[in-house]
């Protein structure tokens, strides 16, 4: 592979170049399906996702203006397909008071495949936006305006994925 700088990349995909789309997608896939997987907690959807997210991608290039990082451009572009696909999957609990938690130390945790597999066990929208946030590092209100919701609306889903995950690594430590 041709080691091409970032606005190489961008301007070979704008003149529809086969080898800077390669680059651009080599260089992106494997972290655009690892975000696409733990949004929809299945590999299908997540290659749906993959291909859906780059063919927008490259339909959308030329609206790129460089005000961020190529990179967290297509992030929020994968996110957004995956949320579209699991659109009719999200469910939210009504909004209740939050009440105080315990504070997770995530670096306490030394079973990571058992974290990943209670973070996959979450429902579809706690999961989304516990991995918007937690993982992927978008704010609350980058979340709220992908996903359609209230600002509110996230944090409390958000508070109660944590509690969700505190309750199942408890159980795990017993």
């Amino acid at each position: 592979m041709p080691n091409l700088r970032e606005d190489e990349i961008i301007n070979g995909c704008l003149k529809n170049d086969r080898v800077a789309q390669k680059v651009l997608y080599d260089q992106y896939k494997t972290q655009m399906y690892t975000l696409a997987y733990r949004i929809t907690n299945n590999f299908e959807d997540a290659n749906d996702v993959l291909q859906e997210g780059f063919i927008r991608v490259f339909e959308n290039l030329k609206s790129f203006k460089g005000k961020s990082k190529l990179g967290t451009w297509i992030h929020t572009i994968m996110a957004r397909a995956a949320l579209k696909k699991i659109k009719n999957r999200i469910y939210f609990d009504e909004l209740t008071e939050v009440e105080q938690q315990e504070l997770i130390d995530w670096d306490s945790i030394s079973d990571v495949q058992y974290l990943e597999k209670a973070i996959a066990s979450l429902p579809d929208g706690y999961r989304s936006i516990f991995t918007l946030f937690e993982i992927e590092g978008f704010k609350h209100r980058e979340i709220a305006e992908m996903m359609d919701i209230s600002v509110s609306t996230s944090k409390t889903q958000l508070h109660k994925a944590k509690r969700m995950l505190q309750d199942k690594l408890k159980e795990n430590r017993k």
